[in-house]
């Protein structure tokens, strides 16, 4: 049997002040949704935009959100987050300027699209430095480079600018009828870059000498035409004239002070090419030995900076050479699925 107390008044308003407090904890979260979502409908943004108020001043904020009448946003000037009333604010004044930025944003992205578009375009337009071989390129620096072949791969190696010692001696006094003489000479007996061909070939790409100042002509006087000459020539280096040293040229001066040089060339050819090169080319095969490429100052003679070299079938294979681009060989088509075979009934 069951006792009264069960049933008393006290025990049913204590059910219903319970009730009370459930019901109250389950409409917070609803009204937290509403809040977040009247947040999530709002526009935010991590780039400065305008919350225009309605005395046509405005705002600058990174963000916003709305809670009940306020206006909750972080300030892009004092980076802090401030508020002010909801109803402070033109919010179709705001709108409208949001909808501007936007379609700025958006021709400003395709603008952008436009010039990354003619800056691809323009590039690949742009004229490629010249083919010395399949696959092999000059580089777009400029320089002297020795086009080489090594087991039968065609490579291309920067020879290296190299100054040449100006050695003198002389034997008795000039006065008395003695000759000066002045030799060229590298140090070493044999060059860093070796080809190991017979018929190199050099691309030369440097800046053009300055002109020389003319003598004044008289106008009543023919004017001489210029004599072309080879500004780049190939000359035979002594190897054997002392030790540790390389002769390319004798500089010998007479008894009337005139100036002679000796040096052995061999017959080139110079060709002009795209991209401001030039292709020196023996026009016979160099004989094993020691060479540089020097550059000839017209009257001047030949320039002691030089591009020295070897001619050497047997030598070990050069530093850092430039070698063909491996073309990348063609993806096969996948081939189709077959189909699956039904399963045979044992």
């Amino acid at each position: 049997m069951l006792s009264q107390g069960m049933y008393s008044p006290h025990r049913y308003v204590l059910i219903l002040w319970v009730l009370a407090a459930v019901a109250a904890v389950l409409a917070l979260p609803l009204k937290s949704f509403a809040q977040n979502s009247s947040a999530q409908n709002s526009p935010t943004h991590d780039s400065p935009r305008h919350l225009i108020l309605k005395d046509g001043s405005y705002q600058v904020v990174t963000k916003y959100e709305i809670k009940d009448d306020r206006v909750h946003y972080f300030s892009a000037e004092r980076d802090e987050w401030e508020e002010l009333p909801k109803s402070l604010v033109d919010w179709p004044a705001t709108e409208n300027y949001e909808k501007e930025q936007q379609e700025k944003d958006r021709a400003t992205a395709a603008a952008t699209v436009q010039l990354d578009k003619r800056i691809d375009e323009n590039e690949a337009a742009e004229v490629k430095p010249p083919e010395v071989a399949p696959g092999l390129r000059l580089p777009r620096d400029s320089g002297v480079f020795l086009l080489d072949n090594l087991k039968s791969e065609p490579q291309l190696i920067e020879v290296q600018e190299a100054e040449g010692d100006l050695n003198q001696s002389s034997k008795g006094n000039i006065f008395h009828g003695a000759l000066a003489k002045q030799s060229v000479e590298l140090p070493g007996e044999h060059a860093k870059v070796q080809s190991h061909v017979d018929i190199p070939s050099f691309y030369i790409n440097l800046e053009p000498p300055p002109p020389a100042a003319a003598p004044p002509q008289d106008p009543q006087s023919r004017q001489a035409a210029a004599v072309p000459f080879d500004r780049f020539r190939i000359v035979r280096a002594d190897a054997k004239a002392k030790a540790g040293k390389r002769t390319l040229a004798e500089v010998k001066r007479g008894v009337t002070g005139k100036m002679t040089q000796e040096q052995h060339f061999e017959k080139t050819t110079t060709t002009h090419i795209t991209g401001g090169w030039l292709k020196l080319t023996p026009a016979e095969s160099l004989a094993p030995g020691e060479y540089a490429v020097v550059e000839m100052m017209d009257k001047e003679g030949m320039n002691l900076y030089v591009w020295d070299f070897g001619v050497n079938p047997n030598a070990p294979a050069n530093a850092n050479p430039w070698k063909p681009e491996a073309k990348q060989p063609p993806k096969p088509d996948p081939k189709p699925s077959e189909p699956e075979k039904p399963d045979q009934e044992k």
